[in-house]
Formats: structure tokens, C-alpha cells, sequence
């Protein structure tokens, strides 16, 4: 599966330490294991035990959270990586243990709080440089 730019976006943490390719489709976003562990400071291994639990606890369905994606390697080939949807990633975020982690669950919580207050969440900085001032 071949993606336009546009359906690329560059997650970058505030801190500018974490930067990411994230893929919108469908709605959503999806993130493989690695970009997880990335995202969230973690390893590979941590991710996918949050996941595998996910799904035994039946938090998730797996048949509606996880694509495969054609990815290029280092090495030039192309492989099939599993990729998860913003379910999964939220998910794996209120269940590991990391500063990162609990960076992700405060940002979450914070959207939330906006979300029930005014009805909606808006990303405040985009609006801003897009030309939209204060709402």
C-alpha cells in the first residue's frame, strides 16, 4: 500500500527528543510496535505485552485495530509491519510505565477536560498559525 504525503503526518514531542512518521487512515492514526516504543520510551516488548493484553482483557477487537502496511527497512526490502490504530496507541498509553507514558495520560486528560467543557478540543498552536486567533 502506497501513501501521498498528505496522508503522512510528523509527530514531533515538545521537547523535540521524539519525532515520528504517523499515517492517517480511516480517521485515525496508526503506529507500528516500534514507533510505540519510540513514542513512548519504552521497548518493543513492553508495547506488544500491553497489546496482547489489550486484546485478551477484550479491551480491543483485533480484527478492527491492527493493518498491515508495506514498510521499507534499512536494508532496502520491503516487509509487512502490523500497524495500530489511535485505539491501541491509547490504550498502550494508559498501560506503561514510563515518563513518556505519563506525559501521554496528562495530554490526554487535558483534551478531555477541554472536550467536556466546551464541547469540542481544538489543537490551539495549529489554529493559531493557520490564522484563526483566539476562540
Amino acid at each position: 500500500m502506497t501513501f501521498d504525503i498528505s496522508e503522512i503526518i510528523i509527530y514531533q514531542t515538545d521537547d523535540g527528543q521524539t519525532k515520528i512518521d504517523v499515517r492517517m487512515e480511516e480517521e485515525t492514526v496508526w503506529l507500528s510496535q516500534a514507533q510505540m516504543a519510540e513514542l513512548f520510551q519504552t521497548t518493543k516488548q513492553n508495547v506488544s505485552l500491553h497489546i496482547n493484553n489489550a486484546f485478551a482483557e477484550g479491551e480491543l477487537e483485533q480484527d478492527s485495530v491492527v493493518k498491515e502496511y508495506l514498510t521499507t527497512a534499512a536494508d532496502g526490502k520491503n516487509y509487512r509491519t502490523k500497524h495500530y490504530s489511535l485505539d491501541v496507541i491509547i490504550s498502550v498509553g494508559y498501560r506503561v510505565k514510563s515518563l513518556r507514558g505519563t506525559q501521554f495520560r496528562r495530554w490526554a486528560l487535558k483534551v478531555l477536560k477541554e472536550y467536556l467543557k466546551k464541547g469540542f478540543a481544538m489543537n490551539d498552536d495549529l489554529l493559531k498559525k493557520a490564522g484563526g486567533g483566539n476562540y
